[in-house]
């Protein structure tokens, strides 16, 4: 902080407002985690101070009070923990989140925008901001494929922990015979960044496509072609937006989504990770999921990575995906 202190008080600081904003927003980061472990380092000396005054007493009373107390601090002490796992170059990003409908028809379709359903409200628990910005509605039901954005501290942090594959299992509410179904559907998770210098896109290498929106209703759907979708020809990456009804701004955020897709895949070219690329972007099916969704006979969600069970799907699918980014976060930290 010190370092960081002597910076912002020079008197050119405000001379790059790009730098001095992105140092001033890491201050605040930085000052927000020392609060945080400052209030628990005063919290658990008031809790010894009490434990040894009952203990001396023998105040089962005061004893029953701690143990109550305690609990909030224990999760204070969690998230904070959470959070210190976070120190990747790219986690204090936004993220930009891809939700692919796979093997399964109509199936896929719907457990698509349960998915979709969930990381919204996640992201609203959060008090982040989410914003859908392509939309590509499934025939009967549910979603083919979903874009979009979540704005907030961390964002891209904590959403890479559900980049993979996501199975569901039920008895399925299109078939008239109530079999059991099995679907699959794949997330995919980019941090996203600004126009910087590490990713450089040279409009030659960009074709531009423009149609008339589609989709559920309402904000997915323009009268006019303003809808833009990029295709980066060397890299085969496509993108699209169609949330707004200016073609300009379509093309605008088409371009944040290409240029978030190249860094991404740039960086894990340059980290010699091509083969693992592939592996996560295989078949969605049978063998390749990150957490399954078992609705028949049982409640159970099951993260195969960590061993994290939950058995209570509803809240799960309301946005109650918090332990398992924890437990796969700190899995990762320890596996480095």
């Amino acid at each position: 902080m010190t370092d960081i202190d002597n910076i912002t008080s020079s008197e050119d600081f405000y001379n790059n407002p790009s730098l001095s904003t992105a140092i001033l927003k890491e201050r605040s980061a930085l000052e927000n985690k020392l609060n945080s472990f400052e209030k628990i380092e005063d919290g658990f000396k008031n809790l010894k101070g009490l434990f040894e005054l009952a203990s001396a007493e023998n105040d089962e009373g005061i004893l029953l009070d701690l143990s109550r107390d305690i609990l909030p601090l224990d999760k204070e002490v969690s998230r904070l923990e959470i959070e210190l796992t976070l120190s990747g170059k790219d986690d204090k990003l936004n993220a930009i989140v891809e939700v692919h409908a796979g093997s399964g028809g109509t199936e896929s379709m719907d457990f698509a925008s349960m998915l979709l359903r969930m990381y919204l409200r996640w992201a609203d628990n959060k008090k982040f901001k989410a914003n859908i910005i392509a939309y590509n509605a499934g025939e009967e039901a549910g979603v083919k494929s979903v874009t979009f954005t979540v704005s907030g501290d961390y964002a891209y942090g904590y959403l890479k922990a559900e980049s993979g594959v996501h199975r569901l299992v039920r008895i399925s509410p299109f078939d008239a015979n109530k079999r059991r179904h099995t679907s699959f559907a794949s997330v995919f998770v980019y941090p996203e960044i600004e126009d910087t210098a590490e990713v450089v896109i040279d409009e030659k290498d960009v074709k531009i496509d423009t149609y008339r929106s589609s989709g559920a209703g309402g904000q997915h759907v323009n009268t006019t072609d303003s809808a833009v979708r990029l295709t980066h020809i060397p890299t085969g990456i496509v993108v699209a937006c169609q949330n707004e009804r200016s073609q300009y701004k379509n093309k605008d955020t088409a371009y944040k989504l290409l240029r978030a897709r190249l860094y991404d895949y740039y960086k894990k070219k340059k980290e010699e990770e091509e083969n693992r690329i592939q592996k996560t972007k295989k078949e969605i099916s049978w063998g390749s999921q990150i957490r399954s969704y078992v609705l028949n006979p049982n409640r159970a969600v099951k993260d195969h990575r960590t061993g994290v069970t939950l058995y209570n799907s509803d809240a799960v699918f309301d946005g109650g995906i918090d332990e398992f980014i924890s437990a796969y976060l700190i899995q990762a930290k320890d596996n480095i």
